[in-house]
C-alpha cells in the first residue's frame, strides 16, 4: 500500500515495526479486539496513505462506474475496513488455539475435476478478502500442497514475520523475480501433484504479462501463470475469495482452463482472457473485496 516517494521511517505503514504490533494484537488480543477494531484502522490507513485511497477509488470507477460523492465515499471506507479486518484476521491464523474460519465453497467440482488430472493445479487469484485464510483451508480438504507466489515487500521484517504466520496457517511462499519459471521448485511442485498460487491483479514493472480485456479497457496479466500451465500440463483454475462477516468467508471457483498439449498463441491468448473474465466477473459482484491499492 502506498508508493516510494511517501515517507518511510521506523513507522512505516509497511514497515516491520508496525507489522509486528498488529500481529501481537491480532494474535494475542481479546476477541472483541480482533473483531471490531480493524475498520477503525483501515479509515485510518484511507486518511493517511492518499496514493492508496486514490487507487481504489480509481478501481471502483474502472469496475461499475461513476457513482455519487456519498456512495464513493461509503464504498472506499467499506474497502479499507474489509482489508484491516481480513489483514487482521490473517495474523491471528497462525496463533496458537486461533480459531478456524467459516467458509463456504461455490464451484467446488471446479476444482475436484482439475486435481482429477493428475497434473497438479496452477490457481490464479487475486487481492481479494481472506486468501491467506482459505486457501490453506481449501487445500487442505483437497490434500493440496500450496505454495504462493508473492511480490517481494520494501521491508524484509516485516516479509519475514508474515511469511512465517503463512507458514504456520499452512502456506508455503515463493518471493520470486519477474520470471516464475526463474523457480524451478514450482514446476516441481505441479508434477509432484501440488498447487501453485499466483495473483494476477499486479503487474510489477518488468514483468512479463499479456494483454486483455478487463472492465471494457486494455488491461494485462502476468504471462507466469501459463507458462507453468504449458510446461508441466496443470490446468489453470480460477479462485477467489470474500469477506462475509467476522471469520467468515466464502470462495467462488470457477472453470479450469485447459491449454492443449502444444499450445499455439492464439491458445495462450485465450487463456489469458478467460483468467482476466473470471477476476473481473469477481471483482463485479464484490467490488469493495479487491485490494489493490497501487496506482
Amino acid at each position: 500500500m502506498g508508493t516510494a516517494h511517501e515517507k518511510r521511517g521506523p513507522f512505516a505503514h509497511d514497515g516491520a515495526l508496525l507489522r509486528r504490533l498488529a500481529w501481537l494484537g491480532a494474535a494475542y488480543g481479546p476477541v472483541w479486539w480482533l473483531r471490531y477494531s480493524p475498520p477503525a484502522f483501515g479509515l485510518a490507513a484511507a486518511a493517511l496513505v492518499p496514493s492508496a485511497r486514490r487507487a481504489v477509488m480509481a478501481n471502483l470507477v474502472r469496475i461499475r462506474g461513476p457513482v455519487s460523492r456519498a456512495r464513493e465515499a461509503l464504498e472506499v471506507a467499506e474497502t479499507f475496513g474489509t482489508y484491516a479486518s481480513c489483514f487482521a484476521e490473517g495474523l491471528a491464523a497462525g496463533s496458537p488455539g486461533a480459531a478456524k474460519p467459516e467458509t463456504s465453497i461455490v464451484g467446488l467440482p471446479h476444482m475436484e475435476g482439475a486435481i482429477a488430472l493428475g497434473k497438479g493445479v496452477v490457481l490464479v487469484t487475486a487481492h481479494t478478502a481472506g486468501w491467506e485464510l482459505t486457501g490453506p483451508g481449501l487445500a487442505r480438504d483437497q490434500g493440496l500442497d500450496v505454495t504462493m507466489v508473492m511480490e517481494a515487500e520494501r521491508s524484509q521484517g516485516a516479509q519475514k514475520l508474515h511469511d512465517g504466520v503463512r507458514r504456520a496457517n499452512g502456506l508455503q511462499v515463493a518471493h520470486v523475480g519477474d520470471d516464475p519459471l526463474a523457480s524451478l521448485g514450482l514446476v516441481h511442485q505441479l508434477r509432484r501433484g501440488g498447487a501453485v498460487a499466483v495473483q494476477i491483479d499486479r503487474m510489477p514493472a518488468g514483468m512479463r504479462s499479456r494483454p486483455v480485456r478487463l472492465f471494457g479497457a486494455d488491461g494485462a496479466v502476468p504471462e507466469g501463470p501459463i507458462r507453468l500451465a504449458e510446461v508441466t500440463g496443470a490446468p489453470i483454475v480460477p479462485v477467489f475469495s470474500a469477506r462475509l462477516g467476522f471469520r467468515s468467508y466464502r470462495v467462488e471457483v470457477s472453470e479450469p482452463i485447459v491449454l492443449p498439449r502444444r499450445p499455439g498463441e492464439a491458445a495462450r491468448q485465450l487463456a489469458a482472457q478467460r483468467m482476466a473474465d473470471a477476476m473481473a466477473a469477481f471483482l463485479r459482484a464484490h467490488p469493495t473485496q479487491w485490494f489493490h491499492f497501487g496506482e
